[in-house]
């Protein structure tokens, strides 16, 4: 989707819809552009086909003008305040009913939403261009003999002045590569696992690499990580015919003698997830194709920071598995030894996603970063916490865990912080080893966090847990590419300062 700003005349653009989002109490471009329609939009208000509420919306045609439709949103919330949260609804519901449309070429109208100021255009446009592109993703069935790409082709951002319309420019490239990473992560998380294999992820990493000098991939084999002694990572694909992968993605933006440490970014990329010997349940079973979403939204990261072409240094490292059962599978109460020395007692083999990231966590301070943040669909426990509405954080690092706390407020992709109390570490305790790999029902995400903390001693560490996040269940099933605006504001607020 292509995206663009102007602040020529609105009713001289040439687009097939117009976006007006607005209250009751009709304000600046609102007001004008009733005027122009002879009163319309004031018409349809008082008549109570269009209420103004936020998350209300109404389709009308507009007869002999070069628009043909005018799409109204609503913008008044109870409490008269637009935070974040209500803005991209507002953007979203619109992004929504267009792209599934028949509209080729849209104008959005930036200066009506019903606030005491003008808005932060290049904020406002960067959120239109990352929901529309978001909006515009279709998954292509594998064989399916109809596949409808969305039509809007082109999304034009009107803004009250020249400066305004330059400053929405630089925000539509920042929300179109953050809605393009998100669509990869998306791709990526809900294909099925016969065909999103850890070999498939690697030469995915690889192909991305092609034709960016900024961006080198490096794929570990299982005989490299033997080598590397990570008997933690490999313990969880013992069971697979599929080999694990360790694939790293350095994408070194920076430019300069005094390259800034890089931020790491750890993935957790289970391609199917089946618990191993400790088999999960059958119902739903088909979901744990997205247990490798935390290492699609690090692909959503680098492909947006390839995009952007920011100067700034990222790693992005994804251990891949499968987690089968099979007679040579792990089995509970085996203990392996990881990268670190470590000894794990694996009570359950379901509780594999640490297994993986524990290694990764360890391969990942040889590049002494600045910061190590992990991405993973780690506990069931998350979900019941926080439902699907915010990440579980968890840090050893509160500066971290600030920065984070603010990029998911910016970005509208919240998390909310957990402790990391001694008392939840006890839990972890083991007659046979140095640590369990699972801490009793009790507190089941914070005990997960805690067993990571043990392998990132020494490091500014982060762990996000998206099992509520990553992905939709029921009608809606797919994958949301979250927490890739989270990830991308964090990035982006280094560069602020």
């Amino acid at each position: 989707m292509q995206f663009s700003a102007t602040s020529a005349a609105i009713l001289s653009h040439r687009a097939d819809s117009l976006i007006l989002p607005t209250g009751r109490q009709l304000k600046a471009e609102a007001a004008a552009l009733n005027e122009a329609l002879d009163g319309a939009i004031e018409a349809l208000i008082n008549s109570g086909d269009f209420t103004a509420k936020l998350g209300n919306h109404c389709l009308v045609h507009i007869p002999g003008t070069t628009p043909k439709r005018l799409l109204l949103v609503g913008c008044d919330s109870d409490d008269g305040t637009l935070d974040v949260q209500a803005r991209d609804k507002i953007v979203a519901l619109a992004a929504q009913q267009l792209c599934a449309g028949s509209s080729k070429k849209a104008l959005w109208i930036s200066g009506a939403l019903p606030l005491e100021e003008q808005p932060d255009d290049r904020a406002l446009a960067a959120a239109v261009a990352q929901q529309f592109t978001a909006a515009s993703y279709r998954y292509n069935k594998r064989g399916a003999s109809k596949h409808q790409p969305c039509k809007l082709g082109a999304v034009s951002y009107w803004a009250a002045t020249r400066s305004a319309a330059a400053a929405a420019k630089q925000g539509l490239a920042h929300g179109r590569a953050v809605g393009n990473g998100m669509n990869l992560a998306r791709e990526l998380g809900n294909l099925p696992a016969n065909i999103c294999t850890p070999s498939y992820l690697a030469k995915h990493a690889q192909a991305l690499a092609k034709g960016h000098a900024a961006l080198t991939t490096q794929v570990l084999s299982e005989a490299d990580m033997k080598k590397l002694k990570m008997g933690s990572l490999l313990s969880v694909s013992a069971g697979s015919d599929q080999p694990a992968k360790l694939i790293v993605m350095n994408y070194q933006g920076a430019k300069g003698r005094s390259k800034p440490a890089p931020t790491v970014l750890v993935g957790k990329a289970v391609t199917f997830d089946t618990g191993g010997i400790s088999l999960k349940p059958g119902a739903g079973m088909d979901e744990m194709k997205f247990d490798m979403c935390g290492g699609a939204s690090v692909f959503g990261v680098i492909a947006a920071l390839v995009e952007l072409q920011l100067p700034v240094n990222v790693i992005g490292v994804v251990p891949a598995v499968e987690n089968m059962p099979s007679g040579g599978a792990t089995k509970p109460g085996d203990v392996v030894t990881s990268m670190s020395g470590q000894t794990i007692e694996i009570l359950n083999t379901d509780a594999e996603g640490r297994l993986i990231l524990c290694d990764a966590l360890t391969y990942a301070a040889r590049f002494k970063p600045a910061a190590i943040i992990d991405i993973a669909t780690l506990t069931g426990a998350c979900i019941i916490a926080l439902g699907s509405h915010a990440s579980g954080l968890m840090s050893n690092d509160q500066s971290l865990a600030d920065a984070l706390l603010a990029s998911g407020n910016n970005s509208g992709d919240r998390c909310w912080q957990l402790p990391l109390w001694p008392e939840y570490d006890q839990q972890l305790k083991s007659n046979f080893a140095d640590v369990a790999n699972i801490g009793g029902r009790e507190a089941g995400t914070i005990t997960a966090g805690c067993f990571l903390a043990r392998f990132a001693k020494g490091q500014r560490w982060a762990h996000l847990d998206i099992a509520g996040t990553a992905w939709l269940h029921g009608a809606a099933k797919g994958s949301t590419g979250r927490p890739v605006p989270l990830l991308m504001d964090y990035i982006g607020a280094q560069l602020r300062g």
